[in-house]
């Protein structure tokens, strides 16, 4: 576990930025879906869901970033990231398993992955005094 406590700044650093690549659902809804889903939605309330989703993915892995260079918010930003990367799991595991055997089983496991690193590191250092 010291591991990741010592490289934490470069996990978050490398986490946020794979989670900013979803500004992509942000800016090409129809296409970020194809890719992703192999399908598409189509219509004004697609557009608007799909892109807020991803401007809220992008603003989760802005988070992760900010977290990275400023310490004492790291612990929140994993936990939010944490929590909403679970929830996804969690929602394509219940609902989409058809849409494993698309790209989406490669985000769902760097998904997974991320939550547990997150996961290792908070339980590290959680009787740990937040540094300043």
């Amino acid at each position: 576990m010291s591991f990741i406590v010592v490289r934490i700044k470069w996990i978050m650093l490398v986490s946020g930025i794979l989670t900013t690549s979803m500004i992509y659902a942000a800016i090409a809804p129809e296409a970020a879906l194809n890719s992703t889903f192999g399908e598409t939605l189509r219509g004004p309330v697609a557009d608007i869901v799909v892109r807020n989703w991803g401007a809220l993915i992008t603003l989760i892995g802005a988070m992760l970033i900010w977290g990275a260079f400023d310490p004492p918010s790291r612990r929140l930003a994993l936990v939010i990231a944490g929590a909403s990367k679970s929830i996804f799991i969690g929602l394509v595991l219940a609902y989409g398993q058809q849409y494993l055997a698309r790209p989406l089983r490669i985000s769902i496991i760097v998904d997974a992955l991320m939550v547990a690193v997150f996961l290792a590191y908070l339980l590290a250092v959680r009787r740990s005094p937040i540094p300043a």
